[in-house]
């Protein structure tokens, strides 16, 4: 592994390194026949994927013992911090909600892969299964607004949502605010000092 990648994920263990590689070689050997990630994104993966979905993990609760990952696509963030919490968290569950048949398989088999302690839900988010988490997680998936109906259905009472958002993120947080109300704490992302992780907390209709 580069010394760039060894310093991208210093806050986690050799063991976890080795892993992520794995699944990243994964990945791309499924990504030639299904479209997990971007093609032009491929020679980045570890930057713009892989490390942007660890730097997620110090703000998941520590009473957190069920994450739900909406909109899970290749695996960012929720395999990644599932692959995370086996050395660091072993007992919490990741619940991964994708509807797309072929991305649902692929994520199936990383989890058996790695032996993950990974649920993967193949429903639209508005009709899964999944049971209330203590933490919702979603990337580049939709909308803030949007993403607060979804986290306010999948969400236990005291739950916490972490939206990682773009250059945009303070004017979704004003467009929000509009239909919902919510407390929000934004940190400047690691990987692009343009954008934002949104943690947000006691969700309700405005």
């Amino acid at each position: 592994m580069s010394v760039e990648r060894r310093a991208l994920s210093s806050d986690v263990s050799r063991e976890t390194l080795l892993t992520l590689e794995q699944f990243s070689a994964l990945l791309l050997k499924w990504n030639a026949k299904i479209n997990l990630v971007a093609r032009s994104q491929v020679s980045d993966i570890w930057t713009r994927h892989v490390q942007d979905s660890l730097q997620l993990l110090p703000h998941i609760p520590e009473h957190c013992d069920t994450l739900t990952d909406i909109g899970s696509g290749g695996g960012f963030p929720g395999v990644v911090i599932a692959i995370a919490a086996k050395t660091q968290r072993p007992e919490m569950r990741v619940q991964l909600i994708e509807s797309d048949q072929r991305k649902a398989a692929f994520l199936r088999t990383a989890a058996r892969t790695f032996d993950l302690n990974v649920d993967v839900f193949a429903e639209r988010i508005t009709d899964t299964t999944a049971v209330r988490a203590q933490c919702v997680t979603a990337r580049a998936l939709a909308p803030l607004t949007d993403l607060l109906g979804f986290a306010a259905q999948l969400l236990e009472p005291s739950g916490v949502a972490i939206f990682p958002k773009g250059q945009s993120a303070p004017v979704e947080v004003a467009t929000a605010r509009e239909s919902w109300q919510f407390s929000c704490d934004a940190t400047v992302s690691q990987t692009d000092p343009d954008a934002q992780i949104l943690v947000i907390k006691d969700i309700s209709r405005a």
